[in-house]
Formats: C-alpha cells, sequence, structure tokens
C-alpha cells in the first residue's frame, strides 16, 4: 500500500456494527483506498484489522457490495506493480454523496418517462 491511513484517522472511524442502525444512505465513509478501477469505501472499523464498507472491485457496479476487509489483504495487493493507495483528499461524507456508491446502488437513477406509456408499434 502506498500511503497507509494513520493511526488519528483510524480512531475516528466507528467501530465495527455501531453504524448498524444507520440506513447505508446515510452511513459515513471515513477512508477511501483505491487501485485502478477498484475501490474500497470505509464506514466501520475494527480498530485492529477489519473494515466494513462498500467494495467496487474492477468497475463492476453490479457485483458491487457492503462487506468486510483487512487492511492486511489491502496492504498486501499488487498487481503488476501496482499498489493500493489511499484517498489523500478526502472528505467524510456520507454513502449517498459518492457518485460511484450511488451509481452501483442505483440511488441516481432517474425514472425514464416512456416506461409510464405504451410504446409498442402495431
Amino acid at each position: 500500500m502506498w500511503t497507509k491511513p494513520t493511526q488519528q484517522s483510524l480512531a475516528q472511524i466507528p467501530k465495527l456494527y455501531a453504524t448498524e442502525n444507520i440506513p447505508v444512505k446515510e452511513k459515513l465513509i471515513y477512508l477511501h483506498f483505491f487501485l485502478s478501477n477498484s475501490d474500497w469505501y470505509v464506514c466501520e472499523f475494527d480498530g485492529a484489522d477489519t473494515f466494513f464498507g462498500y467494495v467496487i472491485l474492477n468497475g463492476d457496479y453490479q457485483a458491487a457490495e457492503w462487506g468486510y476487509f483487512t487492511i492486511h489483504k489491502l496492504d498486501r495487493l499488487n498487481v503488476r506493480g501496482l499498489e493500493i493507495d489511499m484517498d489523500l483528499y478526502w472528505e467524510i461524507r456520507p454513502a449517498s454523496q459518492i457518485d460511484k456508491i450511488s451509481q452501483a446502488q442505483g440511488w441516481n437513477q432517474q425514472p425514464n418517462p416512456l416506461n409510464q406509456f405504451n410504446t409498442a408499434v402495431l
């Protein structure tokens, strides 16, 4: 991993299950890691190694999901000499304000007005 989170940045992340009752759109995302077209967003941390957050691998928005991942595995990931990096300019914000998460979850899709009409050709 090129840039690792500081103890100070890790200390501000809620513990695992602490945000369990918060709707996913409102969960705050504290850290963002990335490598090429893959993103890891952190909203909880166990204080040792395990994160809970949202993961989009290889730009696959349909298979993106909420789940657990570890610093240890992120740190060891190396793809053709490239390592995961941490977004140094990340600003903490709700998941609903992150374009990639919103796109993967389908939160920002506008209804198609043509779907309300019968568009069959006779």
